[in-house]
């Protein structure tokens, strides 16, 4: 229990913690994006750190809000997607997680989050993790009501090099338990292109840190993660030709 009421974290001037990209998407496929934004609350100033490592990869996944909202409109999808850096909290995290608010980040220490509260936590949980998570489970929950199928697609992207060693996958698939087809599907699809190197569950693997797919996908939703590296990513005519690639590979 909190010895202290939660005070609200978003000011009148601080965006909105979710936004949706086409909400009337017609399409069975679902896309989220846990770390879309880079956005700070204004209360929490520049967490300690400086705009450099807010735009790198350890502030949000490079280029994902601009190949959601691409994908959005060429499958006439719904696409979800969180407004603000994952240092503020990761919304793929459990909340109870100390990583959820990482005090260091590849290195790089994150002053803003070294000494927090439980009230301090917990308001970041009530301000975005909670909002973004429920607004998934509403949209899931208004599909399954009419009896429409929903395919769950997680849109990530990683850094080329992590602790000076290279990746060389342009794409990877990430997958663990539940319901599989479209996760096999997909890996199927993009493995046929011979100019691709595909990871399956690299450079990551998905796990009990996951927190969103195993949420709202588990135990017999179809889904799949996808993680593109990010200087793929790093302009909008790469934006373009990943959009245009993945709605391929993903549509029917």
């Amino acid at each position: 229990m909190l010895d202290t009421p939660i005070e609200p974290l978003l000011g009148h001037n601080d965006p909105d913690p979710v936004q949706i990209v086409n909400p009337d998407g017609r399409s069975d496929l679902l896309l989220i994006g846990d770390h879309a934004g880079n956005v700070v609350p204004a209360a929490l100033g520049s967490l300690g750190i400086g705009p450099d490592d807010l735009n790198r990869h350890i502030g949000w996944d490079i280029g994902i809000a601009g190949l959601g909202e691409a994908l959005a409109g060429m499958l006439d999808a719904v696409f979800i997607r969180q407004t603000y850096s994952r240092l503020v909290i990761d919304c793929n995290r459990d909340p109870a997680r100390a990583d959820a608010m990482p005090a260091v980040s590849d290195g790089t220490r994150i002053p803003a989050n070294e000494v927090l509260t439980g009230a301090d936590r917990a308001a970041r949980v009530a301000a975005i993790h909670a909002p973004y998570q429920a607004a998934i489970a509403a949209e899931l929950a208004r599909r399954d009501a009419g009896g429409r199928q929903t395919q769950l697609v997680s849109l990530h992207s990683f850094t080329p090099a992590m602790a000076g060693v290279a990746r060389p996958w342009q794409v990877g698939v990430l997958h663990d338990r539940g319901e599989l087809s479209l996760t096999h599907r997909t890996l199927a699809r993009l493995r046929a292109d011979p100019t691709l190197t595909v990871g399956d569950n690299e450079p990551y693997r998905m796990d009990g840190i996951d927190h969103t797919v195993p949420r709202h996908a588990y135990p017999d939703r179809p889904y799949v993660e996808l993680e593109v590296r990010q200087d793929l990513l790093a302009d909008a005519a790469g934006v373009a030709a990943w959009a245009t690639r993945l709605a391929a590979v993903l549509g029917e």
